[in-house]
């Protein structure tokens, strides 16, 4: 008995044995560290501007211009006239002769040429000038008058790189004393079927450009066109007939068509132009025929003509005081 435990002591305390030099072998083997090894975090770098691409333009903030943009846009007859431009502040600045030098070309507002288009050929100063787009320049002078420039070049940063060459027409201008303008303004005066007034105001200071046009001559070939493509419609001959009456101008003319539309449809507004167009030629007996003819049909026609009849009862006791 005494064997057997002495034998179990023995294998116990060799395996105790080889556990202790197993964990010995293994703490020799492993690295030695005195405190917790700290991860390194990289320190990010600061962003570089980003580059513009290739052609690209540049960033810019959207601040609001010291001379901002402005246009002004009229029509008359058949003609409309645009001004596109930058409208510059006086900020207690001297003007003319300084801030605008006299006897040099002036872009007549700020920043980019000032741009003005014509629908339609218009006459300035008697001159011809094409429709089309043109820049606008100013030659002030101290002691004669200005000058007013068209010039075909619309691509220019305001008088950079200006030629005379290029102008299209100029034509004098005299300046007028005006009430006092902070921003340089563009307006339109004087506006009638034939032209307008366009006008420059700035500080104390007024520029008029007179505009004219050749507007009959464009209404004549438009309703040329038009009556080639309807000329079966009396109520356009009729109306033809009545803008020539109206204007007193193409008698001629007037009588064609309105003897046409008179042909097509016996109606009181036909009548009523034929009348008026003969007491233009001083016919007035054969005015009143008509006259009466139209009044009878417009009796029974709708309201709108009837709201005429007052009128033109009177202009036929006019006619018939004349004619008898």
């Amino acid at each position: 008995m005494n064997r057997v435990r002495l034998a179990a002591f023995r294998l116990g305390l060799g395996i105790s044995l080889l556990c202790a030099a197993g964990r010995a072998q293994a703490q020799s083997a492993a690295p030695v560290s005195s405190a917790p090894e700290t991860p390194v975090v990289p320190t990010p770098a600061a962003p570089a501007p980003a580059a513009n691409a290739a052609g690209s333009q540049p960033v810019q903030l959207p601040l609001p211009q010291a001379s901002p943009r402005a246009l002004v846009s009229q029509t008359f007859g058949l003609t409309e006239v645009t001004v596109d431009y930058h409208a510059p502040a006086v900020r207690a600045r001297a003007v003319w002769g300084s801030l605008v030098p006299y006897d040099q070309v002036w872009r007549a507002g700020a920043n980019e040429n000032t741009l003005i288009t014509f629908s339609t050929p218009v006459l300035l100063r008697g001159q011809t000038v094409p429709a089309g787009q043109y820049s606008f320049y100013v030659v002030p002078h101290q002691d004669r008058d200005w000058e007013l420039v068209l010039n075909r070049v619309t691509t220019h940063w305001g008088a950079e790189g200006y030629d005379q060459r290029d102008d299209v027409v100029r034509v004098p201008a005299m300046p007028e004393t005006a009430p006092f303008h902070e921003n340089l303004l563009y307006w339109f005066s004087d506006i009638k079927p034939t032209g307008a007034h366009l006008n420059l105001t700035w500080e104390k200071r007024t520029l008029t450009l007179p505009i004219e046009t050749e507007v009959h001559k464009q209404v004549l070939s438009g309703i040329e066109r038009v009556l080639q493509q309807k000329p079966g419609d009396w109520q356009l001959l009729a109306q033809a007939a009545d803008y020539l009456v109206q204007n007193n101008i193409e008698a001629e003319r007037a009588l064609t068509y309105i003897n046409e539309s008179l042909r097509l449809q016996d109606a009181a507004t036909n009548n009523w132009v034929k009348a008026r167009l003969l007491a233009q030629q001083q016919d007035f007996g054969t005015a009143i025929v008509y006259a009466r003819k139209a009044i009878k049909l417009g009796d029974k026609e709708d309201s709108t003509f009837k709201s005429q009849l007052p009128s033109m009862r009177i202009a036929l006791t006019e006619w018939q005081a004349k004619a008898y």
